[in-house]
């Protein structure tokens, strides 16, 4: 490809390593797209039938299921639609939107599940305050500003990247389009670019961690002044969820924007980058369900009234 031809398309390259496995790796992402799906659905309904779910935590969780859903949706059908037609190619247009989306949802998760942490901080170390300082219209306004920064960081970081000029190469070595990888296709300098991209890094996975991890310091000196083991077991059975999501989410964060270049493989980087958008949102539906007997309680009751009502229809 010529210096002065505009790339139009770009190649997805991190299932070119495996050309033999196509069909075991359809089969493999189709079953973690539908598992993605069904499991947040199901915690989506838990949530809006069973009225004890009825608090800011299960609110935010909610906004939680829905995020992830939009992370394998704008990421999955293309890798689907892609083995089944033996192509790796996707438009210039398409990888910059898949870009846009992808960054508004990881901006969007740092952003909820350090209001997850607040939520937790507020429950445990002021109990009696509870309600009031996390009344409806204060997890209203959170869960929107939550997204709002997202979209708006989006914006910031993709749209300069498409007033880039890209006259090839045009290989992305991962499975989907992200900002990174794409400003090194570039044929200009992408400076600026670089500078916006480690700037949102740094501040939306330094800072929001930053954040958590106080949050956490304080819950965790709270719950030590409780003189009962067992209330102190409950207690920090209501954080157990959120903690091993944040170190998953966070630990493949680190991993891929956090650490040094000169430990950067093309191979780690697209492994680490499909757990990243493709695995830990499968995994999240089960984290919550698995160690929240409260979840669990409302999704068998869901589940139960599905059947119920399925029997009486075709009775």
């Amino acid at each position: 490809m010529s210096n002065d031809s505009r790339v139009t398309e770009f190649l997805l390259l991190g299932l070119s390593h495996y050309p033999q496995l196509q069909t075991e790796l359809f089969a493999l992402f189709l079953m973690i797209y539908l598992m993605t799906l069904l499991g947040n659905i199901l915690i989506i309904t838990a949530i809006g039938i069973d009225s004890r779910l009825k608090t800011p935590m299960y609110f935010f969780l909610g906004n939680l299921s829905v995020l992830e859903m939009c992370y394998t949706t704008v990421t999955v059908p293309n890798i689907l639609s892609n083995l089944l037609r033996k192509t790796n190619s996707i438009s210039s247009s398409a990888c910059f939107a898949q870009a846009y989306i992808f960054t508004m949802c990881a901006t969007t998760e740092c952003n909820i599940l350090t209001v997850m942490a607040y939520d937790r901080y507020v429950a445990i170390c002021f109990p009696l305050r509870y309600t009031i300082i996390m009344s409806k219209w204060v997890c209203l306004s959170l869960a929107a500003g939550c997204w709002i920064i997202g979209f708006v960081n989006g914006i910031v970081q993709t749209f300069p990247m498409t007033l880039l000029p890209f006259c090839g190469p045009n290989g992305v070595d991962r499975l989907y389009c992200e900002i990174q990888p794409l400003l090194k296709l570039s044929c200009t300098d992408a400076y600026l670019n670089k500078i916006l991209t480690s700037a949102s890094a740094s501040f939306f996975g330094v800072c929001c961690l930053l954040l958590i991890l106080i949050s956490y310091i304080y819950i965790t000196i709270a719950i030590l002044r409780i003189p009962s083991k067992e209330a102190k077991r409950k207690t920090f059975s209501t954080c157990a969820s959120h903690i091993t999501v944040v170190i998953l989410y966070y630990g493949a964060l680190v991993f891929m924007y956090l650490r040094p270049t000169s430990s950067s493989t093309h191979k780690a980087d697209s492994v680490i980058s499909t757990i990243y958008c493709i695995v830990i949102p499968v995994l999240n539906p089960i984290i919550y369900s698995l160690r929240n007997k409260e979840v669990k309680r409302a999704l068998k009751t869901a589940i139960q009234r599905y059947i119920l009502g399925t029997c009486k229809r075709t009775l």
